[in-house]
């Protein structure tokens, strides 16, 4: 099998789960957050709904230089808004997945702040890692979130303690 299509498959199941949470995110509180360290809660979800497009950013550039940068975060104040950055974003990441071939991942890809290197990695690690991993570790810090909210939590791999309890076990 192509790495694409494993990459596609992994990114659909993903972009699956993420939407059930993304639905649960109380917008109207979107300022609140856990800790004075703490991402604000609409923000955090707006990143999570962003980080699926950074597949197509790193198949499509070498690298991202911060230093130069001038990022904007997209500002979501409905579940609609939300949703629709998300599949934005994954439309993007599979269409650029499609459209790619096994040599392209073996590419380098750079992460730099001007003349300071974070990291050089072949283009699938990136992918892994700073979009797959990273999309997985926010949506479980938004999960804290949400239940520190007293938001009932979906089953990702498997029911939550939730849903269990619905089903009263």
């Amino acid at each position: 099998m192509p790495l694409n299509e494993s990459l596609i498959a992994e990114l659909t199941q993903e972009a699956a789960n993420t939407r059930k949470i993304l639905q649960l995110v109380p917008l109207d509180k979107a300022d609140w957050k856990p800790h004075t360290l703490s991402m604000r809660l609409g923000a955090l979800a707006v990143h999570i709904a962003e980080v699926p497009g950074w597949t197509a950013m790193t198949l499509h550039t070498d690298g991202i230089d911060f230093a130069n940068m001038d990022f904007k975060p997209k500002v979501a104040t409905t579940t609609e808004e939300l949703l629709a950055i998300h599949e934005e974003n994954v439309a993007k990441a599979i269409s650029a997945l499609q459209n790619s071939k096994d040599e392209d991942y073996e590419k380098s890809w750079t992460m730099r702040t001007g003349e300071t290197i974070h990291f050089v990695l072949p283009k699938s690690e990136v992918i892994r890692s700073y979009s797959y991993s990273h999309l997985v570790h926010h949506r479980a810090q938004l999960g804290v979130y949400l239940r520190m909210l007293n938001i009932p939590l979906p089953g990702f791999y498997g029911p939550t303690a939730d849903e269990m309890a619905a089903f009263g076990k």
